[in-house]
């Protein structure tokens, strides 16, 4: 646990594959800081700061454009089974989505782990860590929505639009 965060007493963490998996890739991420020049990570945690915060917006427009690729696709499938149908029976219209829909989804899930993969490694070039950003996404929820036992920063490092 870091010093920014904590879990309410009496509460316990909660467990997901998505925390294993971002857990997993922010060590490989601080394990590499001390890789050679071969290491694109290296590269980027070492190098000019430019580099990793360019591929993080590069990577966020590619997930919008990917997203509207994903929108189109389906927006034309129903389109078409719209022209198909006859009057009145659009209440009933089977679409049927083509298979470039399905690719344009995992097209859409890559952009958005590089877009992942990218922040975390501006994240571990600053020394943030993975409980200090859970939190201030907990932060973020109200009581209701935040997982029983999740991370939360301190309210002194609690920074609104600052």
């Amino acid at each position: 646990m870091h010093s920014k965060t904590y879990i309410p007493e009496g509460e316990a963490a909660p467990t997901s594959q998505i925390g294993a998996t971002l857990e997993a890739l922010a060590a490989t991420i601080a394990a590499r800081r001390d890789a050679g020049e071969e290491s694109y990570t290296h590269r980027l945690l070492a190098g000019p700061l430019d580099a990793p915060l360019k591929k993080v917006a590069e990577e966020a427009v590619e997930v919008g454009l990917a997203a509207k690729d994903v929108e189109a696709r389906s927006a034309s499938a129903i389109a078409a089974a719209l022209a198909l149908a006859g009057d009145g029976e659009a209440e009933r219209l089977d679409v049927a989505l083509p298979p470039e829909y399905d690719a344009a989804i995992d097209h859409l899930r890559y952009e958005a782990a590089d877009v992942v993969y990218h922040l975390l490694v501006v994240l571990e070039r600053f020394g943030v860590s993975l409980d200090e950003f859970a939190a201030e996404l907990n932060n973020r929820m109200t009581e209701e929505e935040r997982p029983v036992g999740a991370v939360r920063l301190h309210e002194e490092h609690v920074k609104r639009g600052k």
